[in-house]
């Protein structure tokens, strides 16, 4: 496998676990199961700067490289603002 496909699929990861995270928080029934899909992949999701750093020193000049990089922090900033409105919410 060449330097740029491991960093597309390292990319598209985080993404991947934002969307994966946001279902499963509204998804109406919670058990251990479900509670550990959330944590694992709102880690994933959150790491995406991580996966955005590697990305981008594996194949830095290819433009989808860099379109998943950017979706990546997008996807760390929408981990945190889904725990910033819960906190919010709670302080209410």
């Amino acid at each position: 496998m060449n330097k740029r496909r491991t960093a597309i699929i390292l990319e598209v990861i985080p993404l991947v676990s934002v969307w994966m995270a946001e279902t499963a928080i509204w998804f109406p029934f919670h058990g251990k199961a479900t509670n550990g899909i959330i944590m694992i992949t709102t880690l994933l999701g959150f790491l995406g700067f991580v996966f955005f750093l590697i990305g981008r020193k594996l194949a830095g000049d290819d433009k989808l490289v860099r379109v998943l990089g950017i979706l990546d922090i997008i996807a760390t900033l929408a981990v945190i603002g889904t725990y910033g409105l819960a906190i919010i919410s709670f302080a209410l």
